[in-house]
């Protein structure tokens, strides 16, 4: 692969250990890493001048469920609790089959590229149809995001008093014979691994504590990391403590789900208890703020698990509770949310986006990604600041506060996935056309 100089930045956000901000700046990209950082570097490959631009590490979503890309906006859902969207639009993902799940991915995947991320993990949860996880991998592939899928599953249906249908539910045995498989297919745990592979059954309230038990077993046996929902409104909460009489936090840890190479969504109701007990455990949280807000979970308290040692990423969540799938957005949501709940003062447009990069990849067990530093994997994102959007600002580093939400540029180890606004692996335009037919058809 040739060498690529990002040369002359205005400013280049590292996010390394120090978090240096360097003024000016070039990064050669190298065989899929960052070779250098520093003024005057030079190259005989390909050279993108980036006069007015700002430099970041690409960003990391934390938790997705693409599917959902092709259920914007759902009339009957629009004004739902939590709970009650669910029942809403199981009925239509119960009509899905695996074009819908690779195009509903490939379009997810594009949203989060022109927004700065360049990983992404996703928790797909049911497969009507015929449906794999293997189509979302596909998907990713040819977008050239890093990706981090997860099998998920939901096993208790309404009729043994579960949330979803019955026909959207799986025997448990085959759900842990699939998560073999796809881990053994596809899982590489390697340094600047394109894929890896994760656990996720849906949530308590859709699986069994055999189930929860099992998979994290599995898991640890196969090296893979654990992912669900937790503690993501009232309702959770209600129902943690009528069916199993204990707290989320408590039933996870009872069932194994807490430690490093463990991420909760939401955890919109944790208490003070529960944040000790994952700063304690090292488990890592996927804040997503536009969802908690569309769905009126309440404002997850971010600031208390930040200062008490969480690890906390961000998540776009699924396109049919955000309704969008923009990082860049969310990480400003993030912030503002905090201030919100706590003051001015409580989060800064720097942590924030340091939360939706490094923090992100910390969560995900990416120390390769997340950050801009010799010898990590050449995932950036670049950021035009002669827009509108920052006409006037005093600081353009101040991304959050006044600046754009779509990239100029953005390479995914060194190669480039977006090239001048536009996503440069595929025909998106062909692609959008496909899934708007499939959206028509659904709604048919």
């Amino acid at each position: 692969m040739p060498e690529i100089l990002l040369r002359n930045a205005d400013a280049i956000l590292t996010m390394d250990d120090n978090r240096q901000e360097l003024a000016g700046a070039d990064l050669l990209i190298c065989d899929g890493q960052i070779a250098r950082i520093g003024q005057g570097l030079t190259t005989d490959g390909e050279v993108h001048d980036l006069g007015g631009c700002v430099v970041t590490p690409g960003l990391v979503n934390t938790h997705h469920h693409l599917y959902q890309t092709l259920t914007r906006a759902v009339p009957a859902g629009q004004d739902a609790l939590l709970f009650g969207w669910l029942q809403t639009l199981y009925p239509i993902w119960a009509r899905f089959g695996p074009d819908e799940m690779f195009t509903s991915a490939q379009i997810g995947l594009a949203e989060l590229a022109m927004s700065g991320c360049t990983l992404s993990s996703d928790h797909l949860y049911l497969y009507p149809n015929g449906s794999r996880l293997d189509d979302t991998i596909a998907a990713a592939a040819g977008v050239g995001l890093r990706f981090h899928p997860t099998r998920g599953a939901m096993s208790i249906g309404e009729s043994d008093g579960g949330l979803p249908p019955d026909t959207l539910v799986e025997a448990e045995a085959g759900i842990l014979n699939d998560m073999i498989r796809v881990v053994d297919a596809f899982h590489d745990p390697s340094e600047g691994s394109m894929c890896r592979v994760g656990l996720a059954p849906c949530s308590p309230f859709s699986v069994s504590r055999d189930l929860m038990r099992n998979a994290a077993l599995l898991a640890r046996d196969k090296g893979v990391m654990l992912h669900t929902h937790l503690a993501e409104n009232d309702e959770d909460i209600l129902y943690s403590e009528s069916q199993f009489g204990c707290r989320p936090g408590q039933y996870a840890e009872e069932l194994g789900w807490t430690g490093p190479d463990v991420w909760h969504a939401h955890c919109v109701k944790l208490d003070g208890a529960e944040i000790d007990l994952f700063s304690r455990s090292r488990t890592g949280v996927a804040h997503c703020p536009c969802s908690n807000c569309r769905l009126g979970s309440g404002i997850a308290p971010v600031r208390a698990m930040r200062d008490n040692g969480v690890r906390v990423g961000l998540g776009v969540d699924g396109s049919a509770s955000n309704d969008s799938g923009n990082l860049m957005a969310e990480a400003r949501q993030a912030m503002l949310l905090q201030r919100v709940a706590n003051g001015a003062d409580a989060m800064s447009a720097r942590e924030a986006l340091e939360i939706a990069t490094r923090g992100g990849a910390d969560v995900l067990n990416r120390p390769d990604c997340g950050r801009l530093m010799p010898g990590k994997r050449a995932d950036i994102a670049v950021w035009d600041t002669r827009g509108v959007e920052c006409a006037g600002s005093w600081d353009p580093a101040a991304l959050l506060l006044a600046g754009p939400v779509h990239v100029k540029h953005l390479f995914v180890e060194g190669r480039q996935v977006v090239r001048d606004g536009n996503i440069a692996t595929f025909d998106l335009p062909r692609a959008i056309e496909r899934q708007n037919r499939l959206a028509l058809a659904l709604q048919g």
